[in-house]
């Protein structure tokens, strides 16, 4: 009776402990259940968490140079401000530094700011050929410091015909013009500049990819 009694208490404890393998899962289940660091990125917490999901606007940038890439090289027209700060300008030149390496044809104005950056970017990747700079009006209205950066550069467009115009008339017909060569735009500007703001409207109303950054 002693014996009975102990293995009854034995089926009882291995049934308890089956009960507590079956609500709180073993080792084995609670592994395959618990999601990885990549699948809680990728999939998310659950059905819930992955259908209310929404890529944030500056993913869909990344996307969209990335997409760059993945078709082969482009002709890039780049915009941007003249007003930004010394961090802003350092990523433009990195940013303009990598496209060129990977054998994007860049097109670009000679301000101050954007610009700027975007030519000493081209320059390091040494290949003169995958630069054009096309100016407003001729070279000899651009600042002191502008023409010594592109004395720096091998294709630089003049537009002396515009000589007569204001700055800012001169500027519209110019990026009209780098819109027409290229194929994806990209452009950091702030909310109110409005010429900016213009330039990339027509450029996606001829059907450019435009990737805009705002600053602000």
């Amino acid at each position: 009776m002693r014996r009975d009694h102990n293995m009854d208490s034995l089926r009882n404890d291995s049934n308890e402990g089956e009960n507590q393998v079956r609500m709180f899962g073993s080792d084995e289940e609670v592994a395959t259940q618990v999601p990885t660091q990549v699948q809680s990125v990728v999939e998310g917490s659950g059905p819930l968490l992955v259908s209310e999901f929404k890529p944030a606007p500056d993913l869909d940038y990344l996307q969209e140079l990335l997409a760059i890439q993945q078709q082969g090289p482009r002709e890039i027209g780049f915009f941007g401000t003249r007003n930004m700060g010394f961090m802003h300008q350092e990523l433009i030149e990195i940013l303009s530094y990598a496209m060129v390496i990977t054998k994007n044809h860049i097109f670009t104005s000679g301000a101050s700011g954007t610009n700027a950056a975007v030519i000493r970017g081209a320059l390091r990747a040494e290949k003169p050929e995958l630069l054009t700079v096309i100016l407003p009006q001729s070279l000899k209205m651009q600042p002191p410091e502008s023409q010594e950066l592109l004395s720096k550069v091998k294709n630089v467009i003049e537009k002396p015909h515009n000589d007569h115009l204001p700055l800012i008339e001169a500027s519209r017909l110019c990026n009209m013009d780098i819109i027409s060569h290229v194929q994806q735009v990209i452009c950091f500007a702030f909310h109110d500049s409005k010429l900016l703001m213009e330039t990339c409207q027509e450029a996606k109303n001829l059907r450019k990819i435009v990737t805009l950054f705002y600053l602000d």
